[in-house]
């Protein structure tokens, strides 16, 4: 007789409903691989009254949590109801009650990881996040294991599918940022309170994720430095364009001699870089090792059934373990110092915009201001703004970001200048 395995969920919303769909309709495939029948048993929600969009058959739902997490039956927790400090709660009690757990909850794991793992090892239990960056590409178990081999460089990711949407309508339809934003929350792809997403913090906590994975580093939130969508104008989108790339809020961590530095903001991709055809609500990951060299992991970012196909898929390696008798190693055992690379080593192209004074002087003043910094210019624009000043668009040579902001600071300095949009640029 086939052994069972019973799972409780916390959190009935769009990607709890998706689990409970994918394990029934795969049921024969997810019991052949796993020699488990694998059903759930208990379903935390917030109204008992909502109507569900499945049918809550072959399982019961309760408003209580104790019932998931004290039940002796119930191996395994799913946790998908979001939420950092209850979710953080429930997962260590779960976790001491010797429960793997599964979660999805990016912002936790980038915030707690290190202590659920801990606890996880304490007490010989399984800890999968795969569902927490990119939804439905398995991102992480490919830097974990398929990657293992290999020595990580680089990561760069579009990991957040509603400024890449709203990016994607901007570049092509030639919207305002208020305007695809209004049409993003309408359909559903960006919540009222945008920020996490379009300030790039979402987009943060998913790259403080995977530079634990590809580099041993944990790196805090606020070593990341992290911009967002918000002051991208149609200007610098169509300027961009003209000048062969395009905008895309990316994250980066990269490795430098045993150092790491990581970075969410608008990035000035060439247009026929893998990430530039990356589009609408779709995520990808591009991964440069030292052997296989470049690689790149695209689909869809978030969404009901891609997101609960990688919890589900964690749900699977946890009854593998099971049979193994292999539970209570970390997803990622991978750990080295964390050092950050100092900003006289990081080094990139930059795209500038400003504005100043159309006044004889004013550009051989800006000129001497970047050379004394050691900044060198690739390509300079530069158009009438209107009677009085001038709107001069710079390319620089790659430079350090110390450099770099030694000009900015003075330039911000001078009254007859402005400087409006500083983006990195990828070499093509």
């Amino acid at each position: 007789m086939e052994a069972k395995l019973q799972v409780g969920v916390l959190g009935f919303g769009t990607v709890g409903s998706g689990v409970i769909h994918i394990l029934e309709e795969h049921q024969e495939k997810i019991s052949q691989v796993t020699s488990y029948h694998i059903s759930v048993k208990k379903v935390l929600v917030r109204n008992l009254e909502k109507n569900r969009r499945y049918e809550t058959k072959g399982f019961e739902l309760t408003t209580n949590p104790s019932d998931v997490l004290d039940d002796p039956e119930i191996a395994v927790v799913v946790e998908v109801m979001g939420s950092i400090t209850t979710a953080r709660e429930y997962i260590l009690q779960a976790l001491k009650a010797g429960k793997h757990v599964v979660t999805a909850n990016k912002d936790l794991i980038a915030l707690h990881g290190d202590e659920l793992v801990a606890v996880a090892q304490a007490n010989k239990c399984d800890l999968f996040y795969e569902a927490s960056v990119a939804g439905g590409i398995p991102i992480l178990r490919t830097i974990v294991n398929s990657l293992a081999a290999d020595k990580i460089q680089k990561v760069m990711g579009i990991v957040n599918g509603t400024t890449n949407f709203m990016l994607t309508k901007m570049t092509t339809e030639k919207k305002s940022y208020e305007e695809v934003l209004a049409e993003a929350q309408e359909l559903g792809f960006a919540e009222s309170d945008p920020t996490n997403d379009v300030d790039g913090i979402d987009a943060a906590r998913k790259m403080v994720i995977m530079t634990r994975l590809a580099f041993g580093m944990n790196v805090d939130l606020d070593n990341v430095e992290t911009n967002g969508i918000r002051g991208i104008s149609p200007e610098d989108i169509e300027v961009a364009y003209q000048l062969g790339y395009k905008i895309k809020l990316v994250g980066t961590a990269e490795e430098t001699n045993g150092m790491v530095n990581v970075n969410v903001g608008p990035v000035l991709l060439p247009k026929a870089h893998p990430l530039a055809g990356v589009n609408y609500e779709n995520n990808a990951v591009f991964v440069t090792g030292a052997a296989v060299g470049e690689t790149m992991f695209y689909g869809p970012g978030a969404g009901e059934l891609p997101t609960a196909t990688s919890v589900v898929s964690d749900l699977i390696t946890v009854a593998k373990n099971s049979r193994l008798g292999t539970n209570g190693n970390a997803f990622n055992s991978y750990k080295h110092e964390t050092k950050h690379t100092p900003k006289e080593q990081v080094f990139s192209k930059y795209y500038l915009r400003l504005t100043m004074d159309d006044k004889t002087g004013t550009f051989l003043k800006l000129t001497q201001i970047f050379a004394e910094a050691g900044v060198g210019f690739d390509k300079i624009l530069q158009q009438p703004y209107d009677d009085f000043t001038a709107t001069v668009v710079i390319v620089t040579h790659s430079t350090s970001q110390a450099q770099l902001e030694q000009a900015i600071a003075r330039v911000t300095d001078e009254p007859e200048m402005q400087m409006l949009a500083k983006y990195s640029v990828v070499e093509g």
